[in-house]
């Protein structure tokens, strides 16, 4: 079974085709060095909660969108090797060090994951 890096992060609306091309260029880098997907998606139906949600998880605003993503590898030694390639590429290092990124990523929440069932 494969193993899945997911990622939940707010874009304000009026960035999200700059989040796209920065998404793209991302994950053109994950998928030269070994990735089998890398999918992003921005929310549609994901109301507000009055506990917990996907928008109150990353706080997002009036003006902001949540974009859901994930990238998933053949296991977690090959996502760990994926990952420190990637890392150290300077397409990735240079988008690091961006301050005008279009997203805030103290907001953003990720984690690995190991598929417990896949259909």
């Amino acid at each position: 079974m494969s193993y899945v890096d997911g990622f939940v992060l707010a874009v304000p609306k009026d960035r999200i085709d700059e989040y796209r091309e920065f998404a793209r260029k991302a994950g053109e880098v994950w998928k030269e060095y070994g990735a089998r997907a890398y999918v992003e998606c921005v929310a549609d139906d994901a109301p507000y909660g009055e506990i917990t949600s996907f928008p109150r998880a990353v706080q997002a605003g009036e003006g902001e969108v949540v974009v859901f993503s994930w990238i998933t590898y053949d296991s977690r030694e090959q996502r760990d090797a994926v990952n420190a390639k990637v890392m150290e590429d300077p397409r990735i290092k240079d988008q690091q060090m961006d301050t005008d990124a279009p997203f805030d990523g103290k907001r953003m929440i990720y984690g690995g994951f190991t598929t417990l069932l896949e259909l």
